[in-house]
């Protein structure tokens, strides 16, 4: 089970073989956010606190192109065997 703070390695996609740690998880959509993954460009515009631009995000990648790589986590699974 994908959790928050664990280590995944993405299976498919633009950032394949590329690992990173679960940020933020979607469980309604199934999908998680990993850091400096699935990098989007977010276009902001200009208010009188901040100033805008366009700027790189994580965006949501789904749960079935994540593969668990978290030593501990594996080894808490397998001792619930």
């Amino acid at each position: 089970m994908i959790k928050k703070g664990l280590k995944v390695r993405v299976l498919t996609g633009k950032d394949k073989k590329k690992e990173g740690e679960v940020i933020e998880l979607d469980r309604a959509n199934n999908r998680a956010k990993v850091k400096e993954i699935n990098m989007v460009k977010k276009h902001v515009k200009t208010t009188k606190e901040k100033k805008g631009g366009i700027f790189p995000k994580e965006s949501f990648i789904h749960i079935s192109n994540l593969k668990l790589i978290d030593e501990k986590a594996l080894k808490k699974k397998e001792a619930k065997k």
